[in-house]
């Protein structure tokens, strides 16, 4: 015989499991939504932990180069007679140096990074020696018989081909051509410090002939970091403090750099 089921029996059950049904979907979705947030989250942070990381390496790469270059300032070897071209440290405000090697100029940019010019006599202990024996410049490439006039200009600019700012050098060995060598760097801002000076000033205040009185540089580098459309707020290198309007992150870096062959041809 068939067995009957009580009344409403079967629709009460149905109702049961519909009603399972829906918790479990709306745990479900719960927990999607939280993994997917966590996610994001997680995503973001790494972003953004990597674009510092970036920034920092710009930066220090960037004061590392310079710095070296500046305090090869004015090197001249003891058994060298020849006597530099110029002056052993040239700079401009928000611009470039250009011009003669002898007799230097200033560019401006739109950037308004400021630019140096470091001039010493190289020889196989100050630079890298290129494959033909030659001295090299900041770019190694070579600029003549050891020991020879080395002239290193560094400015930033926004890359034509890239859109992104970098550190540039232009060397001796190729003069009129400048190469990239840091991307990020987006200003260079510098300093000098004079003999006997109580402070230091801009290369704008400064007359032709007082830069064979530059005994150290305040240097500055600034760098940008990706566009990760984030609102931050930052310090440039005058100490003004910034609210970036692009999205992008930016951090100064600092580094006081001695002329060391200056102060010793002075001592």
């Amino acid at each position: 015989m068939r067995r009957l089921l009580p009344r409403g029996h079967g629709r009460g059950g149905a109702g049961h499991t519909l009603l399972e049904f829906t918790i479990a979907l709306a745990l479900g979705l719960i927990v999607i939504v939280g993994a997917v947030a966590a996610y994001r989250s997680q995503r973001q942070a790494f972003a953004y932990a990597t674009d510092a990381a970036r920034i920092h390496e710009a930066g220090v790469n960037a004061l590392t180069l310079i710095g070296e270059q500046i305090q090869m300032a004015g090197f001249v070897s003891a058994d060298d007679t020849a006597a530099l071209s110029g002056p052993p440290i040239f700079g401009c405000t928000a611009g470039r140096p250009t011009g003669a090697i002898a007799n230097l100029s200033c560019e401006t940019l739109s950037g308004r990074s400021d630019g140096i010019a470091v001039r010493y006599r190289g020889d196989a202990e100050s630079t890298w020696l290129a494959a033909n024996g030659e001295v090299t410049d900041c770019l190694g490439q070579a600029v003549g018989a050891s020991p020879g006039e080395v002239l290193n200009r560094f400015h930033a600019k926004t890359s034509t081909s890239t859109g992104e700012p970098e550190l540039y050098c232009e060397g001796t060995g190729k003069i009129g051509t400048a190469q990239p060598l840091v991307e990020g760097v987006e200003r260079l801002r510098l300093r000098y410090w004079i003999t006997g000076a109580a402070q230091a000033v801009d290369a704008a205040t400064m007359s032709r002939e007082s830069w064979d009185g530059v005994v150290a540089v305040d240097l500055c580098v600034l760098v940008r970091g990706a566009a990760l459309g984030r609102r931050v707020r930052y310090v440039d290198c005058d100490g003004a403090s910034l609210a970036a309007s692009d999205g992008r992150a930016r951090q100064a870096f600092w580094r006081h750099v001695v002329l060391r062959n200056v102060l010793w041809a002075q001592s």
